[in-house]
């Protein structure tokens, strides 16, 4: 497996591995541990997307990394009419730090802060359970996306924007969802509407996966960063994940104003 389509596979899995266990054991601890986690890593992602935009501000990259990462940690803990000023303000303030690509910044920056916040909403509020109900989603689309993509390949996805992707490893990502939501409903004695959430959070991961890409496409870099081997950067490995929080996030406020 050294070479040829497979030469970046025992780089993915290696990392994949440390990944998997330093977040299971956020985890598991929940609460402040898991907090200061989504903190740190959000920050990073802010970084490099900074890093990205403005690669000469590097003391407003770790500035806005620092500012950010505090933002999702408090507002978690404000009341709910202050979270999202909380979380814009890092954001806008970012967004005057750079010269070009304001709205971009801008956009990407505020996805990042509340991603974070949905991380912590749900594992929080929701519970472990649906917290690892949402891993193993985004997980089962990515990888059976890649497998399936690699062994079956055929038409391409959208190729402006990401090349590598094609139909066959999309739809066996929402197949792959489904399964999961299946095992989730079994064991907690839920209906087939789990089914319907699983495949739309992973529609709404790959939506993250595509929107990275194209911010990637727009700036000319082929990796948010090198921070991960065989995965780029934070923003390369958690895009997914974050599109699905935020879908999460939003069904839960919805059906929690009676909008569902």
């Amino acid at each position: 497996m050294s070479g040829g389509r497979w030469s970046d596979l025992t780089a993915r899995l290696g990392s994949a591995v440390v990944l998997a266990a330093v977040a299971g054991v956020e985890l598991w601890l929940g609460g402040l541990w898991f907090e200061s986690f989504i903190a740190i890593v959000t920050g990073l992602m802010v970084w490099e997307l900074m890093r990205m935009i403005a690669p000469e501000r590097r003391g407003a990259a770790v500035q806005m990394a620092l500012l950010t990462g505090f933002a999702v940690l408090l507002a978690y803990h404000l009341p709910p009419l202050y979270r999202l000023p909380v979380l814009m303000a890092p954001a806008l303030v970012g967004a005057g730090q750079v010269d070009r690509h304001k709205g971009i910044y801008a956009i990407f920056a505020l996805w990042i802060a509340f991603a974070g916040l949905g991380f912590i909403w749900i594992r929080e509020v929701m519970g472990l359970d649906w917290m690892l109900w949402l891993v193993l989603v985004v997980v089962a689309t990515d990888v059976a996306g890649y497998f399936v993509g690699k062994l079956i390949g055929g038409p391409k996805f959208w190729p402006r924007v990401s090349p590598k992707k094609t139909w066959s490893g999309t739809a066996g990502g929402w197949i792959a969802a489904a399964l999961v939501g299946a095992g989730f409903a079994l064991q907690a004695g839920l209906g087939a509407s789990l089914l319907i959430l699983s495949v739309l959070a992973s529609m709404a991961s790959q939506a993250g996966d595509i929107a990275e890409s194209a911010l990637k496409r727009k700036m000319g870099v082929k990796d948010s960063s090198n921070l991960i081997p065989g995965h780029g950067g934070f923003l390369d490995r958690f895009d997914g994940m974050m599109g699905a929080a935020v879908f999460v996030l939003l069904a839960g406020l919805l059906r929690a104003f009676g909008g569902l």
